[in-house]
């Protein structure tokens, strides 16, 4: 499992990131993140840049540019708290599958966004899902991912699905103050 270990101040900063970006769908610009997390702009522009290397942010150019959260934003801040497997619920055709753990969603053709695939890793049965069928995993318990597909293939010998991404969301969450 890749997992990214993120320090507390760059999951901050890309929670941050992944937050505003859910309200407003544009690139956001480094001053508000900062504003969010009580930095200053340049810190956060260097942290930025190791975000970049790491491929957890995109940095648009221009007046109305920024930087966004990629997809495997969302995954890395995931993995920080799925060292504990707590029950990601899964759906197959609008109905809830038992005995099934999620391990892991794999984002990775993340830079592709019309191959939007997502990998999910499991434990237990997936004989009876076919492709095509609808599948609905999440919300995680961290940041409250669901990935919304259809089954675009699977490999039953190592328990993955792969999914044509649908929707994928995950909501902001309350600000703690």
């Amino acid at each position: 499992m890749s997992s990214i270990e993120l320090t507390p101040s760059q999951k901050k900063i890309l929670r941050a990131l992944t937050n505003l970006h859910k309200e407003s769908e544009d690139a956001i610009k480094g001053e508000d993140i900062a504003d969010q997390v009580d930095r200053n702009p340049g810190t956060i522009r260097n942290q930025m840049q190791s975000l970049k290397a790491l491929q957890l942010v995109e940095g648009v150019p221009g007046p109305k540019g920024g930087y966004k959260p990629t997809a495997a934003a969302y995954e890395a801040l995931e993995i920080q708290q799925m060292d504990d497997p707590a029950t990601v619920p899964i759906e197959h055709e609008g109905e809830a599958v038992e005995d099934v753990i999620v391990e892991e969603i794999d984002l990775s053709s993340v830079h592709h966004p019309e191959l939007c695939r997502a990998e999910i890793h499991l434990q237990g049965t997936i004989g009876d899902i076919d492709e095509d069928d609808s599948v609905v995993v999440g919300p995680t318990p961290l940041s409250k991912l669901v990935v919304e597909g259809r089954v675009d293939g699977k490999d039953d010998t190592n328990n993955i699905l792969i999914l044509r991404i649908e929707d994928m969301t995950a909501p902001a969450e309350e600000p703690e103050h």
